[in-house]
C-alpha cells in the first residue's frame, strides 16, 4: 500500500537529510557531500513514499532492495536510513561517521545481519552490477517459489548511480546483461549532475545517454530530480511498467545542492562544501543545533513505520498460508541465509555439511585419468541434486569450463526470460561483470551462485573477488586452464602469476585439486562455506587419479587444505610439498628420495592455516626443515611453508606457446627437478 506524496513534509525531510550529510561531513573533515546534497528529494520519495520496506524488520525477505551503487555518497544512505527508522543508524552513528568500529563507514559495507545496507559498495560500478545480480535471484525467486495462489515474492531491485558509475566497464557489463535478459524488476536511478570528480562531466563523456539506455533494452524517462512529484511519478511508474524491460530514470541534479558556493561544480563532489556548513544549514532552514531532526518529520516517518508494519504483518499471513500448502517449498526455502535472518516465520534448516556433501558424490574409478575441470563437471551433478538453489554461469566458456548443471547439449536450463527457474546463466564475455553479478545474487541471500571462466581472466574480475571476500559472500569461482599445461595457446593464457596473486586476498579461498578426488573435496569445500568466496583452479590437461592416497584422505584433505599424501616409512628427513596438478611429481620424485620422504599436499593455503596449530604441526613438523616444494606457478608465496632453509620450484617467467606437457617439462615441472633439487640440499 502506498500513501498519498505529501510533497511538503518530504521537502521538509529533505533538507534535514543535507543537514546530516552537512553535519557528519563537517564533523570528521572528510566525506562526500556532493550526492547527498544533490539527491535528497530522491531519498524522500524513496525512504518516505515508495520504497517496500520494514525498518522493523530489514531481514523481510520480500523487501524491495535499495544498492547506493556511487557508495562514496554514503551519508545519504545513512541520513534516510536513520530518518526512516533503521535501528542501527542512530543519530550517535551519524555523529560517528568514518570513525572506528562505527555502523556509518566511508563507504557502505554489507554487515552480518541486514540493516538496510544491502552490499558493500566502493569501486564505482559495481553496486550497479550487484543491483543486477540481484533482480536476477528476484526473478529466479518468483520462478521457483511463488504458486498461483501465494506471489511471496514480488519485490523490486532499485539502484542510485552517477556518472563514475556509468563510465565504469562493469556497470556496462551488466546492465547490456541486464537489458538483454529483460530484468524488468530492476529500476536504476541515474543521478544526472554534469559533473564528476576532476572536472563536468563534458569533458570525459558525450554518448546520448537516453538513446544508449534505449539500444540497450530498457524504458527511459527523464525528470527533474530535484520535483519531488515529478520523480515518484517516473518511479510509480518504473515500478508498474509491465513492459519486460529494465527501467531507467534519469534524474537531472545539482550536485552539491543548498550550498551556494560550490553546488553544480565539481568542488561540490568531496568535502569542499564542508567549510561553508553554518550558511548551507541557514539557508536550508534549519536551527544552528546540528544533527537537528524536527519533530515533525520524525512523526512522519513514524506513521510511516506504522503503514510499513502493517503492509509486513498483511505480507507474513500470506507467507504462513504459503508454508502451510507448499510444506516441500518452505523447506527449501528454510536452508536459504536469506531465511536464517527472519523472526518468527519458520523453523531455519540447515544445509547439508560437507560430509553429507561428500557422500553424495561417487568415487571415481581407479584407472580414470582426466582433467580436474572434466572431474568437476563430474562432481557438480550429484551436488547440484541435492542442492537445488545452486546456480551456475559461465563467461561464454561453458563448452570449456563444463560447469552447466544437468545436460549442456540440451541446455534446456538456461536462465532466460522465458524460463526464469533456470539454473545455468549465459554472461556472455563479460568476466568483471559476471562476478559483480553473483556478488549480487549472494548479497540476496537466496541463492548461491557460482560462474566460470579460464583462471587468466581472473585479473578482469579481481575487483568483485576482493568485494566478495570482503563482503564474506559465499560466492565460488569455477577457474579452469590454471597453468602453462594450457600449452599451445601460449603466455596469454597460461596464468604464472594468478594463483599467488588470488591467495593474498584475504578471506578467500583458493582451492587447487591435485586429482578427481580432490576435486571432490574442493566443491564440496567451497559449497558449505557460508562465509566467504572460494575459487577453484582446475586444470585443462587430464591427471592421474592418485590410487596410492585413500578416497578419503585425498576428500578430507581438501576440506582442510593439506594433508600428508605420503607418509615416510623412516625418520622424516626430507618433505616434498605440492598443490595441483604437480603433486604427481612430488609423489614420483619421494620414492626415489628413500623412504624418510614425506609428500604433502596443500590444495588451499588459507584452509590449512585456518586449521589448529596441532594439525599443521603434524602435518608439517618444524623439526623437518628440508623442503622442497614444486607448483606451476610464481614461486614467492611458497615461503612461509618452506622456510629459510628450503627451495620451491616454480616458473618465476610468462609461460610458452607449445604442447603442454612439453612446456610443463622445459620449465622445470617435472620429478627429476624435485629429485635434483633435493638432493642439492643435503
Amino acid at each position: 500500500m502506498t500513501s498519498e506524496l505529501d510533497t511538503g513534509l518530504l521537502s521538509k525531510a529533505a533538507s534535514i537529510a543535507r543537514g546530516l550529510a552537512l553535519d557528519a561531513v563537517h564533523a570528521c573533515q572528510s566525506g562526500h557531500l556532493g550526492l547527498p546534497m544533490g539527491c535528497a528529494e530522491i531519498g524522500a520519495v524513496l525512504y518516505g513514499h515508495a520504497l517496500r520496506q520494514c525498518p522493523q524488520h530489514p531481514e523481510w525477505i520480500n523487501r524491495d532492495r535499495f544498492v547506493l551503487s556511487a557508495g562514496h555518497g554514503s551519508m545519504f544512505l545513512y541520513s534516510w536510513l536513520h530518518l526512516s527508522g533503521f535501528a542501527e543508524f542512530s543519530l550517535a552513528q551519524l555523529e560517528r561517521f568514518r570513525q572506528h568500529e562505527s555502523k556509518t563507514p566511508g563507504h557502505p559495507e554489507l554487515g552480518p545481519t541486514p540493516n538496510g545496507v544491502e552490499t558493500t559498495s566502493g569501486p564505482l560500478g559495481q553496486g550497479v552490477g550487484n543491483a543486477v545480480g540481484m533482480a536476477v535471484a528476484a526473478k529466479m525467486a518468483e520462478a521457483r517459489f511463488n504458486t498461483a495462489q501465494h506471489a511471496i515474492f514480488d519485490h523490486h531491485i532499485v539502484c542510485l548511480a552517477g556518472d563514475g558509475c556509468l563510465q565504469e566497464g562493469v556497470a556496462l557489463e551488466a546492465m547490456e546483461f541486464a537489458g538483454h535478459h529483460q530484468l524488468d524488476n530492476l529500476i536504476l536511478i541515474y543521478d544526472s549532475n554534469a559533473v564528476t570528480l576532476d572536472a563536468m562531466a563534458d569533458q570525459t563523456q558525450s554518448k546520448d545517454t537516453a538513446k544508449y539506455f534505449d539500444a540497450i533494452g530498457f524504458d527511459v524517462q527523464q525528470v527533474d530530480g530535484h520535483d519531488l512529484a515529478a520523480f515518484a511519478a517516473a518511479f510509480a511508474k518504473a515500478k508498474g511498467a509491465g513492459t519486460r524491460r529494465p527501467q531507467v530514470i534519469i534524474a537531472t541534479t545539482i550536485i552539491g545542492k543548498g550550498i551556494a558556493q560550490v553546488a553544480g561544480t565539481q568542488k561540490a563532489h568531496g568535502e569542499g562544501g564542508a567549510k561553508f556548513t553554518d550558511e548551507a544549514r541557514l539557508g536550508l532552514g534549519l536551527p544552528k543545533e546540528h544533527f537537528f531532526v524536527s519533530e515533525e518529520v520524525t512523526a512522519f516517518f513514524a506513521a510511516r513505520q506504522r503503514q510499513q508494519d502493517a503492509d509486513y504483518a498483511q505480507w507474513c499471513a500470506m507467507f504462513t498460508a504459503w508454508q502451510a500448502s507448499n510444506p516441500a517449498l518452505a523447506a527449501q526455502l528454510a536452508t536459504t541465509r536469506a531465511f536464517a535472518h527472519t523472526r518468527g516465520l519458520g523453523t531455519i534448516v540447515a544445509p547439508p555439511d560437507a560430509a553429507a556433501l561428500l557422500a553424495a558424490i561417487p568415487e571415481f574409478p581407479a584407472d580414470t585419468k582426466i582433467a580436474t575441470r572434466k572431474a568437476g563437471q563430474d562432481v557438480l551433478q550429484p551436488l547440484a541434486a541435492v542442492l537445488p538453489l545452486v546456480v551456475g554461469g559461465s563467461a561464454d566458456l561453458y563448452g570449456s569450463t563444463l560447469n552447466y548443471i544437468g545436460d549442456l547439449k540440451a541446455g534446456d536450463d538456461d536462465f532466460k526470460p522465458s524460463h526464469r527457474g533456470g539454473r545455468n546463466i549465459r554472461f556472455g564475455i563479460r568476466e568483471h561483470g559476471m562476478c559483480s553479478i553473483l556478488n549480487g545474487i549472494a548479497a540476496h541471500g537466496l541463492f548461491q551462485p557460482s560462474g566460470a571462466t579460464f583462471l587468466v581472466f581472473a585479473d578482469y574480475c579481481r575487483a568483485s573477488i576482493r568485494l566478495a571476500a570482503l563482503s564474506h559472500l559465499p560466492v565460488v569461482y569455477v577457474f579452469t586452464h590454471d597453468s602453462v599445461g594450457v600449452g599451445e595457446d601460449g603466455p596469454t593464457h597460461e596464468p604464472v602469476e594468478t594463483i599467488p596473486g588470488l591467495r593474498v586476498i584475504p578471506n578467500l579461498d583458493v582451492i587447487r585439486p591435485a586429482d578427481p578426488e580432490e576435486t571432490a573435496g574442493a566443491f564440496a569445500a567451497a559449497l558449505e562455506r557460508p562465509n566467504g568466496p572460494t575459487l577453484l583452479a582446475l586444470s585443462r590437461q587430464a591427471v592421474p587419479l592418485l590410487s596410492g592416497i585413500p578416497v578419503k584422505t585425498r576428500r578430507e584433505g581438501a576440506l582442510k587444505g593439506g594433508y600428508v599424501a605420503r607418509k615416510e616409512t623412516a625418520p622424516l628427513e626430507l618433505i616434498l610439498l605440492s598443490a595441483g596438478s604437480e603433486l604427481q611429481h612430488a609423489l614420483a620424485a619421494a620414492e626415489q628420495l628413500g623412504p624418510g620422504t614425506r609428500v604433502v599436499s596443500l590444495p588451499c593455503f588459507a584452509r590449512f592455516d585456518r586449521q589448529p596449530d596441532a594439525y599443521r604441526d603434524e602435518v608439517l613438523p618444524r623439526s623437518c626443515r628440508r623442503r622442497v616444494a614444486i607448483e606451476a606457478t610464481v614461486s614467492s608465496t611458497w615461503a612461509k611453508y618452506v622456510g629459510l632453509d628450503g627451495v620451491t620450484l616454480g616458473i618465476d617467467r610468462f609461460g610458452l606457446s607449445a604442447p603442454g606437457g612439453f612446456v610443463m617439462k622445459e620449465l622445470g615441472m617435472t620429478a627429476e627437478h624435485v629429485v635434483s633439487a633435493a638432493k642439492r640440499l643435503a
